[in-house]
C-alpha cells in the first residue's frame, strides 16, 4: 500500500492492491492509453516546458465514485479563475522528474492547496506525459484513490478559489456536457458542475478517462459554450 506522508524525502511508490472494483475500469486506462489517444498536444521533444504534475483523485462520496477538483484564483497569472485538479510545477525536493518526483509534487501541491492530508491517498497510476502550450507546461496526470478522506478546503485565497468535488454520475450526465469554443477557434469538451464549467486541459483528461474507461454517456456534441477573449 502506498503511504504517501513521506513527501519530504521517503519513497512514494505506485500501488494497486485492495482498491475498489469500480476503478478497475480506470486501472486498465492507465495500462494500455496511448499518448496520442489523450492530446495532440505532447511534450517537445527537445525537452523544453516546465515539468509539473497534477493529482487524480478518486474518492467515494454520498452519491458513489467522485473527482476532486478545485477552481483558481481569478488573480493568478495563468489559468486563473479556471476548475482544475490539484497541482503545479516540481519543486527540486521533489525529485527526479523522470521518476517519483511527479508523484511527489502532486501530493504536496494537493495538501497545499487543499489542506489534503497525503497519507489518506493511494497513487496507482500514472498518465502519459501531456503539453499545455499556452503555458508551457509539460503535466504528468498522477492517478490515486482516497483510500482515507480527510477534510479539504481552500488553504491560501491568493492561489486558489475553492475546493469542491464533483460525483463522476454527474460528469457523465449528458445534460453536464458541453463544447468549449474559444475565440481563437479551439473546440473542446466542458462540464457544467458544481456551478463551474470545467474546461481546458482538466476537461480533455475527463473526458478521456470517462471515453476509455466505458463510463461516457451519449451526450449532444453540438451544445456549444463560448469562452470570451480572456480565457
Amino acid at each position: 500500500m502506498t503511504r504517501a506522508s513521506d513527501t519530504q524525502g521517503g519513497p512514494v511508490t505506485l500501488s494497486k492492491e485492495g482498491l475498489p472494483e469500480w476503478l478497475d475500469p480506470v486501472v486498465r486506462v492507465v495500462e494500455t492509453v496511448q499518448p496520442l489517444q489523450l492530446s495532440r498536444f505532447l511534450p517537445p521533444e527537445n525537452g523544453a516546458g516546465r515539468q509539473s504534475a497534477v493529482l487524480v483523485l478518486f474518492g467515494e462520496g454520498e452519491r458513489g465514485p467522485e473527482l476532486l477538483l478545485m477552481e483558481r484564483a481569478s488573480s493568478l497569472r495563468s489559468h486563473a479563475g479556471q476548475p482544475s485538479f490539484p497541482g503545479g510545477a516540481l519543486d527540486p525536493e521533489d525529485g527526479d522528474p523522470k521518476a517519483d518526483g511527479p508523484l511527489r509534487a502532486a501530493l504536496r501541491e494537493a495538501e497545499e492547496e487543499t489542506g489534503l492530508d497525503p497519507a489518506g491517498v493511494q497513487l496507482f497510476g500514472v498518465l502519459p506525459r501531456l503539453y499545455i502550450p499556452v503555458s508551457g507546461f509539460v503535466v504528468t496526470p498522477v492517478l490515486g484513490w482516497w483510500r482515507e478522506p480527510t477534510p479539504v478546503g481552500v488553504v491560501d485565497p491568493n492561489e486558489t478559489a475553492r475546493v469542491f468535488t464533483v460525483p463522476v454520475a454527474d460528469l457523465t450526465h449528458p445534460d453536464n456536457r458541453a463544447t468549449t469554443v474559444h475565440p481563437s477557434g479551439h473546440r473542446g469538451p466542458a462540464f457544467l458542475v458544481e456551478s463551474a464549467l470545467v474546461w481546458g486541459f482538466t476537461a480533455g483528461i475527463i473526458d478521456r478517462v470517462l471515453h476509455y474507461a466505458g463510463w461516457e454517456r451519449p451526450w449532444d456534441r453540438d451544445k456549444q459554450v463560448p469562452l470570451d477573449w480572456r480565457s
